[in-house]
């Protein structure tokens, strides 16, 4: 595969402190696979940037609970603690720490979308004006967390926006567990797009 730098954008979604930061996180990755994740990740942005692919962090951001509370599977699951999201209208309010992006993550000159309120990226953002409109890219690169949600959802818009879709493997991960992760992997892999690795995305894009 050959990947072309001017027209690719990676989309890390969700890399922030309510994910993975275990001091401060609302809805935490286990605290062993923050780390390696944040590294990991890390590892490919610098890649990307030397390529001069552009990085836009999506974040999710609540004005209130309300917004969170809307949904009706979430409001009937943020008391259960059986669930992996429960508290989750508590996750990510406008103001707080955990809407920070990692700090490993970001440099000057990454975009940023904040607002997400749902699982997709998409879905009631301005992510797909700017990859379009100012960036002109045909290829989203896909980081970030839950596999088992928001890069699932992200994937499945994605792909019905005609975007070409990767997903890097070694740049998501999932608080569903592994199970669900790789589970996850193996349906965007199905119907979405390539899932690929940092090595094998860096060397399609200098193709």
């Amino acid at each position: 595969m050959k990947l072309n730098p001017q027209t690719t954008a990676c989309v890390s979604i969700d890399m922030h402190r309510g994910h993975l930061d275990p001091s401060v996180a609302t809805l935490p990755l286990p605290a062993e696979r923050c780390a390696p994740l944040i590294a990991r990740t890390a590892e490919l942005f610098r890649g990307l940037r030397a390529l001069a692919v552009p990085i836009v962090h999506v974040v999710s951001e609540f004005r209130d609970a309300q917004e969170a509370a809307a949904n009706p599977f979430w409001k009937s699951i943020h008391d259960d603690p059986t669930k992996a999201r429960k508290g989750i209208l508590r996750h990510n309010l406008e103001g707080s720490q955990g809407t920070e992006i990692i700090p490993e993550l970001f440099e000057e000159g990454d975009l940023v979308v904040r607002g997400k309120k749902r699982y997709s990226a998409f879905f009631a953002t301005n992510l797909e004006f700017l990859l379009r409109r100012r960036l002109k890219a045909d290829t989203v690169i896909l980081t970030g967390v839950n596999t088992s949600s928001c890069i699932l959802c992200s994937g499945f818009d994605a792909t019905n926006r005609d975007f070409r879709v990767i997903i890097a493997e070694e740049g998501v991960d999932s608080m569903d567990g592994e199970e669900a992760h790789r589970f996850a992997l193996r349906i965007l892999a199905a119907t979405s797009g390539w899932v690929m690795k940092n090595e094998a995305i860096l060397k399609a894009l200098q193709a």
